[in-house]
């Protein structure tokens, strides 16, 4: 398999976040409509899905620049905090500790792409809008400052009406007005998406146009309204994460662990309620069964090392529609190599 990162640009808000599954989903959807994006069609890839996944993709992550070269800052993984930060023999400067590290939610990595828990910058809300800040032209600087709410990302409840067709309006009951959050990113925001690609059944190119497409059909739900547009702004080609001899496995999307391969998983739980898009979405039944993911940013400890060969982690899940028998869900990640081992076996 090769390794890629796809920088996009956000155009719109999101009525639903960039996580993997989806992505994989959005990508599916293109594929059955051009069957030039993979070998042999859909059909006979998805088929191969859980043994020989075709692409696994990662959840969208912030990309910025310092020193001149590319920075991503992914979720801090979901570790114990006794993991993340030192021991104090004052107890009370212990909590205080902890209770400013809570804020820091993101993990800054470079180009490389090797992840040291010891090393680690980690960054809060406030401290990434100032990193991204430091980047914002003119123009969106001033754009910036005028605006009352100061965030890098930030949810805008949107009305919606339900109109009934008998009475031509809202009324009471099922049609009532109803409340969505949408997800407003800074301007000039670039995220990231990494890409494992399994080379024998597609290539970057059509990876990049099946995205290309989706930033303008739109992802994810309210997509029918302006939603979900992005801009594919470059493609890069990265080496693979060399796994040999790692601690620790970090997901860079939501995933279902293999079973009896890993001593321990320390993650947060995330179930998809997953429902088909396109025509599908129109059909009696649309809505798959919920999976119960660990989500982006979970920390997989192998319970042998030699065994970690694979650039990514998880598996396919099936039997997850009534309405389409061969869906399968993506629950694959790709995963970066995090050190971590002296603090692992003094916590044990």
């Amino acid at each position: 398999m090769k390794f890629y990162a796809i920088t996009l640009k956000p155009v719109s808000g999101f009525g639903t976040l960039l996580k993997g599954d989806t992505i994989f989903g959005h990508f599916c959807w293109q594929a059955a409509y051009d069957a030039s994006l993979i070998v042999g069609g859909l059909e006979e890839q998805i088929a191969l899905y859980p043994e020989k996944p075709f692409a696994i993709f990662s959840s969208a992550f912030l990309k910025s620049m310092t020193e001149n070269q590319n920075v991503y800052f992914l979720k801090r993984p979901d570790l114990p905090f006794s993991f993340l930060i030192p021991r104090q023999k004052d107890r009370l400067a212990g909590l205080r500790l902890k209770k400013e590290h809570k804020k820091k939610k993101w993990m800054m990595v470079d180009e490389a792409l090797r992840l040291d828990i010891k090393k680690a910058e980690f960054f809060s809300d406030h401290e990434l809008l100032e990193q991204t800040f430091k980047h914002l032209t003119y123009g969106s600087r001033r754009q910036f400052l005028k605006t009352d709410a100061h965030e890098l990302v930030k949810a805008s409840p949107q009305t919606h009406n339900s109109i009934n067709r008998l009475t031509q309006s809202t009324g009471t009951g099922p049609f009532a007005p109803y409340v969505k959050q949408n997800f407003f990113y800074l301007p000039e925001t670039e995220l990231v998406v990494f890409v494992l690609i399994e080379e024998s059944a597609t290539d970057i190119s059509r990876v990049t146009c099946g995205m290309e497409r989706i930033g303008v059909w739109g992802y994810g739900k309210d997509a029918s309204t302006g939603m979900g547009r992005f801009e594919v702004c470059e493609t890069n080609e990265l080496p693979l994460p060399a796994l040999k001899g790692v601690t620790a496995l970090y997901a860079l999307a939501p995933c279902v662990p293999e079973k009896y391969t890993f001593r321990d998983v320390f993650f947060t739980p995330f179930t998809r309620f997953g429902k088909h898009g396109d025509r599908l979405a129109c059909h009696g039944n649309p809505f798959k069964n919920p999976v119960i993911m660990a989500d982006e940013g979970a920390v997989l400890i192998p319970k042998d090392i030699a065994t970690v060969q694979k650039p990514y982690v998880g598996q396919g899940i099936l039997n997850v529609s009534k309405a389409m028998s061969k869906t399968v869900v993506q629950g694959y990640a790709p995963c970066l190599p995090l050190e971590m081992e002296m603090l692992y076996e003094t916590n044990l």
